[in-house]
């Protein structure tokens, strides 16, 4: 095994399973609120339908672990790999709890505490993912653009119903 390097199942597991975790955690609070609470606010005009988000989120969760399985396959020291893999973590952390504060405190304003700090963590992540693989960094970038577009929904949505 090449220094620094995890074994091929650990990568997997650790690449996928808190993207998974963080999907699921974050559809128990966005489904039952659509129709009961989503449905009844204003949106603006370039809210997309409801059916587009489900497969561009499986496409950026897919993405994200493939990311990160990039970065745990590369043969760096530990301590290299560190801060951006903390830093990918806690986006991914605040990517879950957007959706509980959002849909399951059907609070927009609350969710834009979060998507904020969630952007810049995105962006740290692909600027440290860069000097360790240019491809993880790549993965990231639908991600950044997606939720910078949600960022602006996020907030169009709050004003449309103060």
């Amino acid at each position: 095994m090449k220094r620094g390097r995890l074994p091929w199942l650990s990568r997997v597991a650790i690449a996928t399973l808190p993207v998974v975790a963080a999907s699921i955690l974050g559809q128990l609070a966005t489904y039952p609120n659509l129709a009961s609470w989503y449905a009844g606010l204003a949106k603006p005009w370039f809210n997309p339908p409801n059916w587009i988000f489900a497969p561009v989120w499986t496409i950026l969760y897919v993405l994200m672990a493939c990311s990160v399985w990039r970065i745990l396959k590369v043969g760096r020291r530990h301590s290299e790999r560190r801060t951006p893999l903390h830093l990918f973590f806690a986006q991914l952390a605040l990517n879950a709890l957007w959706s509980w504060l959002f849909f399951g405190f059907h609070s927009p304003f609350a969710g834009l505490f979060n998507i904020l700090p969630q952007w810049l963590l995105i962006i740290g992540t692909i600027i440290c993912f860069r000097t360790i693989d240019l491809v993880a960094a790549i993965c990231l970038v639908p991600l950044a653009v997606w939720v910078a577009f949600a960022s602006v929904l996020n907030f169009e949505i709050w004003r449309l119903n103060l």
